[in-house]
């Protein structure tokens, strides 16, 4: 069996300290060192004590060296040539080596300890699982070590970065980055390929500078490995002045990025289960595994807007930004601003430092564009450029920025006509026409109104505090029956209605619908025959005396009646004092 003794991977030329230096030499060997300490000797290679990396800074403040020396040496691991590597590999970077005399040897060598890895592996398995040794090397080595899949799901997460972040690994690993780790970009490296190195990221108010590689296997990306490598800049002076213009720059970016509308609905929350909708929301589902554009055509109110949801909630940019501009909403003057945004200085009135538009907003992610129909011609040129290039331009900028932005669009019209009409452009049709949903409206969706007014019905009744748990016969009659010109956004206005007027029945019935579903005429208050009789008679004596000036018999003749009729008929509705007036 083969022994893995410390003596095989000793580095004899590892730093140390004696305790005769001064402050410049421990500055100076520290940025030789790979280690996080470095041991401090006597004149007798004798250990005494050991200095951290971290205690760096104290040099700086102008500390006397002897001061700086740590001597509790039951804080290091002291081993022996003849030490299995085993006993010390939780504990590898603070393991100093001395030989039979207890004279300082070296330090474990960590390119050493590598290459050996496999060997190591294979001896440790018959003891201990592989992962566990794996995952305290990634915990020894450096300060912390996070593993994101191709998707960005966490796998693994060093104790160093738990504790930095205050989670538990428990917790965290199998959560989507972006839910774990504010301002990371880690599932970006994972869709792009493309290594970062020293970037400076803040998080829960601390600075870090983080390196994010890429890992591919067979040319695939299998993950990304991202590594801390200081844990607080604090102290780091000559960072300051970058840290702080990042940090103006950030400021903007963070006030537009709170305005986001992220997704909100998915495939689930698109009601009906008629073979029309059924169809439409296959082909949506298969849209949404791709990042081909797409075109959704709908008359107003068949929920375009919910489709677009779904979509980018079912699709890989599903943790990325979900923008909506409505094309018919925006002056046009205005549109271009507001899509690709503008530099300082771009036209009278503009925003200091220039303002983002939703393109780039939604990099990485989708944007809706809702009313396409409704561009002006000269945006649809731009637009067709950014779709072919990839790329945006800033009002008043002349220097192009590339993005990954993947476009629904929708409309109420007939594009087709447009285009023959010469109202919208013919190659931006086809390049946003990839693949087109055809939403079908309610009137030819009559299996699905019962369901989505049930639906609806139980949630306003919630929303309202009503108990209203049950649809008449009659009136889910008349639903079906009607042609419902405004769509499902007609049906919930109707379904709302009706819970607001409803006050302690649980049935919405005919009465709760409007008059022309219904059918039944409104009347505010139906009086008795008799009463309404009555009030005709008094109403016609009073008309005719009136004509005649009070000449009653004029008035009696008149009316066809005799003059003792006519006076019985005063005395019953008390209109003798309405004579005299």
């Amino acid at each position: 069996m083969v022994q893995f003794k410390v003596k095989n991977y000793i580095n004899e030329n590892s730093l140390c300290l004696k305790d005769y230096e001064d402050n410049q030499d421990v500055i100076e060997k520290f940025i030789e060192s790979r280690y996080d300490i470095l041991p401090v000797i006597n004149s007798k290679k004798k250990l005494i004590g050991f200095i951290e990396r971290k205690d760096i800074f104290k040099c700086l403040k102008d500390k006397e060296f002897c001061k700086m020396i740590d001597k509790d040496l039951s804080k290091v691991i002291i081993a022996k040539r003849e030490t299995n590597i085993k006993e010390i590999v939780s504990n590898i970077y603070k393991t100093v080596v001395l030989d039979e005399k207890d004279e300082f040897l070296g330090m474990i060598d960590y390119d050493k300890l590598g290459a050996g890895f496999k060997e190591i592996i294979d001896e440790f398995d018959k003891q201990m699982d592989y992962s566990f040794v794996l995952n305290t090397i990634l915990e020894t080595v450096y300060d912390g070590i996070l593993v994101v899949d191709a998707e960005g799901y966490i796998k693994f997460i060093s104790k160093a970065y738990c504790k930095f972040l205050g989670v538990k690994e428990e917790e965290v690993v199998g959560k989507h980055v972006t839910q774990v780790i504010e301002n990371t970009r880690m599932h970006i490296v994972a869709k792009t390929g493309i290594p970062e190195y020293a970037h400076i990221q803040k998080i829960n108010g601390n600075y870090m500078v983080a390196t994010r590689i890429p890992v591919f296997k067979d040319g695939k990306i299998m993950g990304v490995v991202g590594k801390v490598l200081f844990r607080n800049l604090d102290e780091f002076e000559d960072l300051h002045n970058k840290i702080r213009g990042f940090e103006n720059e950030l400021k903007e970016y963070k006030g537009e990025l709170k305005n986001l509308n992220q997704s909100q609905y998915n495939f689930e929350d698109i009601i009906g289960s008629s073979s029309k909708i059924v169809e439409v929301k296959k082909l949506a589902m298969k849209a949404s595994l791709t990042d081909s554009n797409v075109l959704i055509m709908a008359e107003s109110g068949t929920g375009k807007e919910l489709f677009a949801h779904a979509i980018h909630r079912n699709s890989k940019r599903c943790y990325s930004a979900f923008v909506k501009v409505n094309c018919a909403a925006i002056p046009h003057e205005l549109l271009e601003a507001e899509l690709f945004g503008y530099d300082e200085g771009a036209f009278t009135g503009a925003k200091k430092g220039g303002k983002i538009g939703k393109f780039e907003i939604a990099d990485g992610g989708t944007i809706f564009l809702d009313e396409i129909g409704d561009m002006p011609l000269n945006m649809q040129a731009k637009l067709l450029r950014v779709i072919q290039e990839k790329e945006i331009e800033r009002v008043g900028s002349t220097t192009p920025k590339k993005i990954d932005v993947r476009i629904i669009a929708a409309t109420n019209k007939n594009l087709e006509e447009l285009v023959a009409q010469g109202k919208f452009r013919e190659d931006l049709y086809y390049r946003l026409n990839v693949i087109t949903l055809n939403i079908p409206p309610l009137r030819e969706r009559k299996k699905d109104i019962s369901e989505l007014a049930y639906y609806y019905l139980n949630k306003l009744s919630a929303k309202y505090n009503k108990r209203v748990e049950s649809i008449s016969k009659n009136a889910l009659k008349k639903l079906v029956e009607y042609s419902w010109p405004g769509n499902i956004r007609e049906l919930i206005n109707v379904i709302e209605r009706a819970v607001n007027i409803i006050e302690d029945e649980q049935e919405l019935d005919l009465h709760h619908l409007p008059s022309k579903i219904s059918g039944i005429s409104r009347m505010t208050y139906i009086k008795p025959l008799d009463d309404i009789l009555r009030e005709t008679e008094r109403n016609v004596l009073i008309d005719v005396l009136k004509y005649t000036k009070g000449n009653k018999s004029e008035a009696a003749k008149l009316l066809k009646i005799s003059r003792s009729n006519f006076y019985e008929k005063l005395q019953k509705y008390n209109l003798n004092e309405e004579v005299k007036r």
